[in-house]
């Protein structure tokens, strides 16, 4: 009998010692009410379920106990909608036709926050295509177009690196930093090397390197570059970033890729 009591003595001490994750969302998306939701984490080279639950009536939770703080992405069905931060706190998810948030917890405030700024150089690439189409309504010939809507999708562009690259810096030793660098990388249909990514990776603190997912895309992205660059090897296209590269805007200017999916049915 004391050893039933010592042992329930230790195992509740060894719960009320773990720490818990608890999502509470609402959608006002009307095509997902009775979906079912999961959340889905990178586990050993894996994407692997960590919860499920329905949406009823818009509302949805999520609970359970966590080891360490770790980025999962929300899914429906098959299709990722959003990342969200497992940490301590009480954790806001939000769906609307306009696009999903999460606030509420110290590292998903800034995560989020870093999406809308990225999602605002988003939308200032796509207006290029509609200033594009202005100016050709306007007469104005197609050289000076090129040249001005260039100039500006470029500008754009090195605004989206510079932010990119910053957040990860200012994040390597948490989840946010390879978190981030997974959502860029996952642009790429096989792991390649950019002068954004050597340079990320020239900076990266040991903890950074030693993420799974970054040192297993970093490790592959040199073999690949080594291959490219003359070797008889074909390229390895079977680790990370599988999904396929953004749709270029009108006239190849290039869009930064989306990091998240508003629902849709």
């Amino acid at each position: 009998m004391n050893k039933f009591l010592y042992a329930s003595v230790v195992i509740a001490l060894l719960t009320s010692c773990a720490s818990s994750y608890n999502v509470t969302g609402s959608s006002s998306v009307s095509a997902m009410d009775g979906s079912k939701l999961y959340l889905k984490a990178l586990k050993q080279g894996a994407i692997r379920n960590i919860d499920s639950c329905d949406v009823v009536h818009g509302e949805f939770h999520f609970a359970g106990l966590l080891d360490s703080v770790r980025m999962a992405n929300l899914f429906m069905d098959d299709e990722s909608i959003m990342p969200v931060v497992l940490e301590e706190g009480e954790i806001v998810v939000k769906i609307g036709p306009t696009g999903p948030s999460v606030g509420g917890t110290p590292l998903n405030d800034s995560l989020y926050k870093f999406i809308d700024k990225h999602n605002q150089l988003i939308n200032q690439m796509n207006e290029l295509g509609h200033k594009q189409n202005q100016m050709i309504l306007e007469g104005i010939d197609e050289q000076t177009i090129a040249q001005q809507l260039n100039a500006e999708a470029a500008q754009i562009t090195a605004a989206e690196d510079d932010l990119v690259t910053k957040f990860i810096e200012a994040n390597y030793d948490n989840v946010l930093g390879p978190g981030v660098f997974m959502m860029i990388t996952s642009q790429y249909r096989f792991p390649i090397l950019t002068p954004q990514i050597e340079y990320i990776m020239s900076k990266a603190t040991k903890a950074f390197k030693d993420d799974p997912y970054v040192k297993d895309y970093y490790q592959t992205a040199q073999e690949n570059e080594q291959r490219m660059n003359g070797l008889s090897d074909p390229v390895n296209t079977s680790a990370p970033a599988p999904a396929p590269a953004p749709v270029p805007a009108p006239d190849s200017l290039q869009t930064p890729q989306p990091l998240m999916n508003t629902p849709q049915r």
